[in-house]
């Protein structure tokens, strides 16, 4: 056996020493013109490994090892630019496209320096880039995008469980998200309708280059959102020949391949299917959800003035109860309430770059469609008399977005328009406990109606490029009512400002006023008559105006210092009639947010102050740490502000990687997250028999509506990957272990029923009318270990 053992381990030494293959090519192209650059210079990035484009702007490196590296470029007449990370195989050449901005620069002007950070004039403040490096190998995110945004500053999350972000103080409601410029609305598995959040992503990080995270002076092009706006860019597809790379993950298994489908066509396409319901029946867990998803993503070059891609991504997901969990009264309690619940949603879309002399048109049709059932019945029997609820709604958007973009004198100017046709249907039957009494909410609701949206920006540096300015214009409308139906009525204007107070120090700001619809779900909510009552109250668009200022250090290419602080304030949020607090603090939970009757009154603040250090250096040490100190308060019923359910005051994350030599990899994170505020339970109404069979579950005191908070959180995640190289295949492993000391969060408390020995509901002894009911407090929080298995070939 021992034999055996050491010829394995020594298998695996040799033949991980294969001679170094990695292969990365390319064509570098002017930005505006996509015209090759010639004679370009690049080089490896913390190397002397360099070539230059040829005539065509080809250039190719061979003989590179296994990981992860940066190109850096120059050009006569070009800004020199660093990029984010690419992932170096033995198995297939990288192919990527990469574009630099012409520039005037005089002799006399300040230089800036390349750097691989992201860096905009329309958003010198709030924008963050990851790079595909942090993605993957993200401590405690199990290649999670979602989770690996949480190590950025500003961004907290609300349980340990699930995806919902809140950034600045604003819900998980408030956050858009692009792939390759099409929206897409759902990035998480068994997503919440009308928010954004779940407890798993859907986007394959195989396909993902970078991500920008914008959490304030978004682009006048990306409307929508209140709190954060997420571009995603996709690797280049332009494969030699077919490859194929599997995963064995956290929680699924994928299959992802890219191939050519042409001389000027390429595919990457990807499957994922879940086992989580095993893992959670082997834990005795009272629910069994499993997903499947599906990526793909074509790219033509029609020639040098045209490309054309193509895109979809989806997901199908079940969810249904274990009939047999482990018995205890957290798992008795979760089977009373939680619905069975299935959803599946897709967004398909193209987009066509056409270029002319100095600037060029972008085209994008796009089409995302969501369904969500879920169904609830008395204590699990499937009979017509026990049914408690029965949920069934599509949201489907079919959009077309044109935008201009050209660069006259160092000008750079982006315009365009949008249109969109929204179908929203619902159809509801809900046992409720209303005024003091059992009743049922039953419509169903059907909505047919166009958006559409104007916008602009313009951007100039000035003063030998010591000050760039910008300011941009958007205006949005739809004809959904008469409060929303004119674009004046919701004119957005921003402006943005750089100064280079010294040649490493930057003063930035960014003022903006920026609206969102509200969700469809309140849109479409209607009472029993059938009546659009939201549309009555007035019903309109929300909006918030940021304000943001501060300083940047830039000491070298690979280190970036800020300090920011913000202030949001909003107004026209939905205020919920029967709970009588702010939407604002509501949809970081399971099931749909906002299909209820409300009245646009609401008002809010966040406001407060980031710290962020973030640095890379040439022996492969890669660090992050960011502390955010928020307040985030939304108006009462008595028009008071109240800590929102996402005040948590206190962010702080260190994130930590290393590169190690043979291919090892060892990185680390530690979160700490102020405690939320919770509303107490109404032990009297929740008692009441009439009450608690309609819900099975506690009802909220909102009289004393957030007057509680939980104790704070942290936990410390770790994770090593190793790599082996083959003659023509990878095997890439990872052990990654959340939340290594076994932190537990506290949950806000919960009312269960008393039982008697026979498992019977106990009634109150002195009131017939009502339950007996006790308290169960709970925790969230254990040691998780993941192997995962990478193999490419």
């Amino acid at each position: 056996m021992k034999k055996l053992y050491f010829i394995t381990v020594m298998l695996l030494i040799n033949l991980s020493t294969y001679a170094q293959n990695g292969v990365i090519k390319g064509v570098v192209k002017d930005a505006f013109t996509n015209e090759p650059i010639p004679f370009a210079n690049i080089i490896i990035y913390s190397s002397t490994q360099g070539t230059t484009t040829d005539l065509d702007g080809n250039f190719e490196f061979n003989g590179l090892k296994s990981g992860f590296i940066k190109l850096q470029l120059s050009s006569v007449g070009y800004k020199g630019i660093i990029t984010t990370e690419f992932n170096i195989t033995q198995v297939r050449p990288n192919y990527v496209e990469i574009k630099l901005e012409a520039t005037t620069e005089q002799l006399d002007e300040v230089k800036v320096s390349a750097s691989p950070y992201a860096n905009r004039a329309e958003a010198p403040v709030s924008l963050r880039r990851i790079g595909i490096e942090q993605i993957e190998k993200n401590a405690g995110a199990n290649r999670d995008i979602s989770k690996v945004i949480q190590s950025l500053p500003g961004v907290g999350s609300a349980s340990t469980f699930r995806n919902d972000i809140f950034v600045r103080g604003g819900g998980p409601s408030e956050n858009r998200f692009y792939i390759d410029d099409i929206e897409i609305p759902n990035i998480n598995h068994f997503t919440t309708q009308g928010a954004s959040g779940g407890p798993a992503g859907i986007l394959n990080v195989d396909f993902i280059r970078e991500v920008d995270f914008y959490s304030s002076a978004f682009p006048a092009s990306k409307g929508n959102a209140l709190s954060s706006v997420f571009e995603f860019k996709q690797i280049d597809v332009n494969s030699d020949k077919p490859n194929f790379k599997a995963t064995l993950g956290a929680s699924e298994v994928s299959l992802t391949t890219m191939a050519p489908l042409g001389e000027k066509t390429g595919l990457i396409a990807s499957v994922r299917h879940s086992y989580l319901q095993f893992l959670f029946d082997a834990l005795g867990l009272p629910f069994l959800p499993t997903f499947t998803d599906f990526q793909f993503k074509t790219k033509t070059r029609i020639n040098s003035r045209n490309e054309l891609n193509f895109l979809g991504v989806g997901a199908i997901d079940k969810f249904k109860l274990n009939p047999s969990p482990e018995p205890s009264e957290q798992n008795a309690y979760i089977l009373g309430y939680i619905p069975t619940n299935n959803q599946w949603n897709y967004t398909i879309g193209s987009s066509w770059k056409h270029y002319l002399e100095r600037s060029y048109f972008t085209f994008v049709l796009s089409r995302n469609h969501l369904n969500n059932t879920a169904y609830k019945y008395q204590d699990n029997i499937e009979t017509p008399e026990n049914l408690l609820s029965n949920y069934s709604s599509d949201e489907i958007e079919n959009k077309f977005r044109v935008e201009y973009t050209t660069r006259p004198n160092d000008y750079t100017i982006n315009v365009g328009g949008d249109l969109q046709y929204i179908n929203y249907q619902n159809s509801t039957y809900s046992k409720i406990f209303e005024g003091n009494q059992a009743t049922i909410r039953n419509y169903d609701s059907q909505l047919n109606f166009f958006k559409w949206a104007a916008f602009g920006n313009v951007s100039h540096p000035l003063f030998d490029n010591r000050l760039t300015l910008s300011a941009g214009l958007r205006l949005d409308a739809n004809n959904y009512s008469a409060a929303m139906n004119n674009m004046i009525q919701q004119l957005s204007p921003r402006a943005a400002a750089s100064f280079m107070l010294l040649p490493e120090l930057y003063l930035n700001t960014n003022v903006g006023r920026y609206y969102q619809n509200p969700a469809y779900t309140t849109m479409g909510f209607r009472d029993n008559n059938q009546t659009l009552v939201n549309k009555q109250k007035g019903l309109k668009y929300i909006h918030a105006d940021h304000f943001v200022a501060g300083l940047e250090l830039r000491p070298n290419a690979s280190t970036r210092v800020t300090l920011e602080g913000f202030y949001k304030k909003y107004a026209d949020y939905p205020f919920s009639v029967k709970d009588s607090v702010s939407l604002a603090s509501k949809g970081g939970d399971f099931g749909v947010f906002g299909d209820e009757e409300v009245t646009p009154t609401s008002n809010g603040q966040a406001y407060g102050f980031e710290v962020l250090y973030r640095t890379q250096n040439r022996k492969g040490l890669s660090l992050i740490t960011a502390y955010t100190f928020v307040r985030s308060e939304f108006t009462d019923y008595k028009d008071d502000l109240v800590p929102s359910s996402w005040d948590s005051r206190h962010l702080f994350t260190l994130s930590v990687n290393q590169r190690m030599k043979r291919s090892w990899e060892v990185g680390m994170k530690w979160r700490f997250v102020g405690g939320l505020p919770y509303t107490p339970y109404d032990y009297n109404k929740s008692s009441l028999i009439a009450a608690w069979d309609v819900k099975n579950q506690q009802y909220l005191d909102y009289s004393a509506y957030n007057t509680q908070r939980l104790t704070s959180f942290h936990q410390l995640d770790l994770r090593v990957d190793k790599s082996y190289d083959f003659k023509n295949w990878t095997l890439g492993f990872y052990l990654d272990i959340q939340n290594v000391y076994n932190q537990q969060a506290q949950q806000a408390p919960n009312l269960v029923q008393s039982l008697d020995d026979n498992g019977n509901a106990i009634i109150n002894a002195t009131d017939p009318s009502r339950y007996a009911l006790k308290e169960l407090n709970g925790t969230s929080g254990t040691v998780l270990p993941t192997i995962g298995l990478m193999i490419e070939f």
